[in-house]
Formats: structure tokens, C-alpha cells, sequence
């Protein structure tokens, strides 16, 4: 059978630089397939690159906002306790604490000027579920108020730092 009549070209009757013709596209075609492996892992480091750099900084945004909401809700407190005593000419016992804000003390030293509603609906736990710490009298002032932070414990640092009025101040 003769080749020509199937309409294939023939190598050995087109110029020796026609060849390339051939093989171009073949190497244009496996370079347009997908990436190498080295492609591959240059972006898988790039991108834990980028991961180390920003996790960390969204990672400590709760715990900040928490430190925040922490120092605003002992300012509130603050702000009670001052108008307590402007009302009725001292701050709540040690024994009476904050819920004296609540509701009118049952026990100790009776406030005279208390209003109906008293100075606050309810007394909030500290971001961190724990209770607010209030002395009367303070070692730092008329009183002490404070939140024991992150870890819920005396002391610390970072996040797991104590929380105080009398820092605030």
C-alpha cells in the first residue's frame, strides 16, 4: 500500500528542519498540562509563610477583646459604686459586695438613699465566666475591684494577668 494515498507526511520528504514541527507542539502541550512538583511546594511554602505571619495575629483578637470588655465592665462597676456613695455617704461592706448594687443590703451598715431599682440590674461575671473580686476597704483605695484574668488566678501575665481598678485609674 502506498503511503502517500493515506495522506501522511513523510519525514524523509520535507525539509530536516520540519521535524521540530512535530515535536513542538508536543513540548508546548506538556508544559500548558500542570505545574511541577517544585511549582507545587514553592506555594505550599509560601503559603505557611503567610499563615505563620497572620494566624497569630487573628488568634490573640479574642483574648484582647475579652481584657477590653474586662476593663470596661470594672469602669461600670466603678461608676456604681461612686454613685452608692454619693447616694448614701459609704461604698458596700466587703460582706455585702457588689450585689449590693442589685439590691438594698440586708446585712451590715443600712444605706439610707437606696433607689427602687437599685444601681445596676444584675452583676456581670467577668468575660472569662469568673466573679469580680470587690474589698471594702481596699488596700489601693476605698476599695478594690478586679478580675482575676484568663486563668483565673492571682498573678500572671499576659492574658492571665489580674485585672484592677486601681490600675485603671
Amino acid at each position: 500500500m502506498n503511503r502517500n494515498v493515506l495522506n501522511r507526511p513523510s519525514i524523509s520528504n520535507q525539509h530536516p528542519d520540519s521535524y521540530s514541527s512535530f515535536t513542538a507542539p508536543c513540548s508546548k502541550l506538556r508544559a500548558s498540562l500542570g505545574f511541577t512538583l517544585i511549582e507545587i511546594m514553592v506555594v505550599i511554602v509560601i503559603l505557611g509563610i503567610l499563615a505563620g505571619l497572620i494566624v497569630p495575629r487573628l488568634t490573640d483578637k479574642p483574648e484582647k477583646a475579652r481584657v477590653v470588655k474586662a476593663e470596661l465592665q470594672i469602669e461600670s462597676l466603678i461608676t456604681a459604686l461612686k454613685e452608692f456613695k454619693l447616694d448614701n455617704g459609704f461604698y458596700p461592706t466587703t460582706e455585702q459586695g457588689l450585689q449590693a448594687l442589685v439590691s438594698k443590703p440586708s446585712i451590715g451598715r443600712t444605706p439610707r438613699n437606696y433607689p427602687p431599682d437599685g444601681y445596676l440590674s444584675k452583676i456581670p461575671k467577668d468575660p472569662w465566666g469568673n466573679e469580680y473580686i470587690y474589698i471594702s476597704p481596699g488596700e489601693h483605695g476605698d476599695f478594690d475591684l478586679m478580675s482575676l484574668g484568663a486563668d483565673g488566678e492571682e498573678g500572671g501575665e499576659g492574658f492571665d494577668a489580674d485585672i484592677t481598678s486601681w490600675e485603671l485609674e
